[in-house]
C-alpha cells in the first residue's frame, strides 16, 4: 500500500461548549514509523491511555479577558514564593521577595500606543517589564536545574515545594503573556497573541532523532492561526527567547536547544505571522545578526532554531470561520479542556473532569507529582 493511502490520525479537543479538530500533514510528518509525527502521536496516545493529569493552570495563555489577570497571578505567585521560602533547603537558598503587579507592568499613566518608529520605550505604558520575568526565571532554573541534572534544592524538596518550584516557571510565562495581551487588546486588538500549551504531569520525554532537527528549518519561526507545534519540554531559554527578552543576565548554562519531544503540543491562536510580513522579516534579520555576533550559526540544525509544525486546526470545521477575532471570542468563553481524542481506527481518549473552578485543583496536581523528577521521566 502506498503511504498516501495509509490513514493518518486527527485529534479532537473538547472544551466546555465547543470542539476543535487537528489535522496532520500525511506527507512530511506522518510517513512511516520513524517519522517524528508518528512518534509524537504515539507519545500523546500513551499520555491519554495512562490518564496523565492535564496541567490546566498553564494551558491558555495570552487571553486578556481571562479571570487569571495580573493581580490574580501575582497573588498565586506570592503564595508560591511563601511555600518556597518556608522550606529549609540544604544548602540554604536566598529568600525570594514577593512581587507586585507594578514589578511586571509599566503604569497605564505613561504614554501608551503604537510605535511606528520602533522605539517601544517612547510609549512604555502597560508594557511588560522584562527584568522581573528574567529574575523569576533565574529563581526557577536555580531551584530546579535541568531534567538531566536536577539541582540539589529540587532533589531534597518535599512535594509541595517541588510543585511550587514548577509554578515559578508556569506563572512567569503566564504573567508575560497576560501583560502583553492586555496591552495589545487596548492598542491593537487584532494582534493579541493568545496560545495554548497542552502539558501533562508525568509526561515521558524522548530524544529527538538526528533527522528531526531538519524540521526546524522547514518552518523556522512562522506561526499560523491554528498551527500546532512541538512543545518545548525542558528547562532553560532558547536562543530566540534570549534575543527577544534582551536577557543579558542569562549565562550559557541557562541557554538550551530543543532536544526532546513529549507527546505534548502548543497551538497558536493569534493571527498568522510569517517572514512575508515586513516586521517579521526585519526581526529575523536582527536575530541572525545577533546569532552571528554571539558565535552561533543560523544553519546549524542542532541549535533547533524554529518551531516544528505538527499539524493545523481545521478552523472552518471547528469554529465556522477563519476570522481571528471571531475565533478568539469563542475560545475566550471556553478556556477549559474536558476531553482529548486521537482518532485513527480505534479512538484513544481521556476525559479531564476537574477545572480551575474546583476548590482542590492544586491538590489534584500535587498528588499527581511524585518525589524526584518523575513528572518528566525520560526514555
Amino acid at each position: 500500500m502506498d503511504f498516501l493511502d495509509v490513514p493518518y490520525p486527527h485529534i479532537k479537543v473538547t472544551l466546555n461548549n465547543l470542539s476543535y479538530y487537528i489535522e496532520f500533514d500525511p506527507i512530511t510528518r506522518w510517513r512511516g514509523e520513524d517519522q517524528l509525527g508518528h512518534r509524537w502521536v504515539e507519545a500523546l496516545k500513551k499520555n491519554l491511555k495512562n490518564k496523565l493529569v492535564l496541567e490546566k493552570n498553564f494551558c491558555f495563555l495570552g487571553f486578556a479577558d481571562s479571570k487569571r489577570d495580573l493581580n490574580f497571578l501575582c497573588q498565586e505567585l506570592n503564595q508560591t514564593i511563601t511555600q518556597i521560602n518556608s522550606f529549609k533547603f540544604n544548602p540554604p537558598y536566598e529568600q525570594i521577595q514577593p512581587f507586585s503587579s507594578d514589578d511586571f507592568q509599566y503604569s497605564s499613566s505613561l504614554p501608551t500606543g503604537l510605535c511606528p518608529d520602533g522605539d517601544e520605550m517612547s510609549k512604555p505604558g502597560l508594557r511588560l517589564k522584562h527584568e522581573a520575568c528574567n529574575k523569576l526565571h533565574r529563581y526557577f532554573e536555580d531551584l530546579q536545574g535541568q531534567a538531566w541534572e536536577l539541582s540539589q534544592y529540587y532533589k531534597t524538596a518535599d512535594n509541595k515545594t517541588k510543585y511550587a518550584i514548577r509554578q515559578l516557571n508556569n506563572l512567569c510565562h503566564e504573567i508575560e503573556n497576560w501583560v502583553i495581551a492586555n496591552r495589545k487588546k487596548i492598542v491593537d486588538a487584532e494582534w493579541i497573541r493568545p496560545s495554548q500549551i497542552t502539558t501533562f504531569l508525568h509526561a515521558p520525554r524522548y530524544e529527538l532523532q538526528k533527522d528531526d532537527f531538519d524540521l526546524f528549518k522547514l518552518n523556522r519561526y512562522n506561526r499560523e492561526l491554528g498551527g500546532v507545534y512541538l512543545h518545548w519540554s525542558q528547562v532553560g531559554k532558547t536562543l530566540y527567547e534570549v534575543f527577544r527578552d534582551n536577557d543579558k543576565a542569562v549565562g550559557d548554562e541557562g541557554i538550551n536547544h530543543q532536544r526532546y519531544y513529549s507527546g505534548e503540543f502548543d497551538i497558536e491562536w493569534g493571527q498568522t505571522i510569517t517572514e512575508d510580513d515586513e516586521f517579521k522579516k526585519e526581526e529575523m534579520k536582527e536575530f541572525k545578526d545577533w546569532l552571528k555576533n554571539n558565535n552561533y550559526d543560523w544553519n546549524d540544525p542542532k541549535l533547533a532554531l524554529g518551531y516544528i509544525k505538527l499539524g493545523q486546526v481545521d478552523l472552518k470545521r471547528s469554529f465556522g470561520t477563519e476570522n481571528f477575532l471571531e475565533i478568539y471570542k469563542q475560545l475566550s468563553n471556553n478556556l477549559n479542556i474536558t476531553k482529548i481524542e486521537v482518532i485513527e481506527g480505534q479512538t484513544t481518549e481521556c476525559n479531564y473532569l476537574y477545572s480551575l473552578e474546583s476548590p482542590d485543583w492544586q491538590q489534584i496536581q500535587i498528588n499527581a507529582m511524585k518525589a524526584g523528577y518523575e513528572s518528566y521521566s525520560m526514555r
